[in-house]
């Protein structure tokens, strides 16, 4: 017998749910179909490059859709350090390992804000002799854009507000949360005394 799985209720930290749990393994459903569409009949295997933390709940359900040849490859990189807002200056904290020549390269973020780290990473993957590189976002946020960056895939557009779960955090928490919630920055920072 199976259960229902639990879905956390709403803290008073978040004002509500942006994108629901289901619309989500919907829209995760819907971006595979058209990646295998799109790779179908490559020869060596599709990198995925997951963008680290951020992306690895989104590549994990994303991957696991897919029935093109595949290999998973993770980098880490930050923009934003102790802030709250993007620096632009993209430091690499952990390199991927595959190596790309010859192959078809996509890059997997969770979301787009500013730019920065997918152009970045962008100008980087091609200087490594890919037979292409393209990117997919969960979510794109186009009001923050501050650099052009060409987007393959979207899975959603959401507006100029702090969103968490499905991978998404603030402060390392909020991560594991099913659906994607607007968080009331706000009143964490009262909490925090800010």
């Amino acid at each position: 017998m199976q259960k229902n799985i639990a879905i956390p209720p709403l803290t008073e930290d978040l004002k509500g749910v942006l994108i629901d749990a289901d619309t989500i393994a919907r829209r995760v459903s819907e971006l595979a179909l058209q990646i295998n569409s799109d790779y179908q009949g490559i020869k060596e295997p599709l990198i995925l490059v997951g963008v680290l933390k951020g992306s690895f709940i989104f590549l994990s359900d994303l991957c696991r859709k897919l029935t093109v040849p595949h290999v998973i490859d993770f980098i880490s990189v930050s923009s934003y350090g102790k802030a709250s807002q993007s620096t632009g200056n993209v430091r690499l904290l952990m390199d991927t390992r595959e190596n790309q020549a010859g192959h078809h390269v996509l890059i997997v973020e969770d979301i787009l804000d500013s730019g920065y780290t997918l152009d970045y990473l962008k100008r980087n993957f091609t200087t490594r002799e890919p037979k292409s590189v393209k990117t997919i976002v969960l979510l794109d946020k186009p009001e923050r854009h501050v650099v052009p960056v060409q987007l393959d895939y979207v899975g959603f557009t959401v507006p100029d507000v702090w969103v968490v779960g499905y991978g998404l955090d603030y402060a390392e928490t909020y991560r594991t949360l099913p659906y994607i919630a607007e968080l009331d920055i706000e009143e964490i920072k009262r909490k925090e005394g800010k």
